[in-house]
């Protein structure tokens, strides 16, 4: 599905640590969430599940979707 539409995730945007990560997370708290998978308005540069994109929690647009699984913690 990447590039198909930006996919709204449940993490807050924010920097993340140092090193490899294995589904890295922003901050615990915040105003943008996390978009990510690219656009069919963009070039491929942006569409892969690795680009991450912010905006705030009530953005929409026709070219934003959302990611169907989160964990619970």
């Amino acid at each position: 599905m990447s590039g198909n539409v930006w996919e709204w995730c449940w993490d807050w945007y924010g920097s993340y640590t140092r090193g490899s990560k294995s589904n890295p997370k922003g901050t615990d708290s915040g105003t943008d969430r996390v978009f990510r998978g690219g656009g069919w308005i963009l070039d491929a540069t942006y569409c892969t599940v690795s680009y991450r994109f912010s905006g705030y929690a009530t953005f929409n647009s026709r070219i934003l979707g959302f990611r169907v699984s989160r964990v619970i913690p």
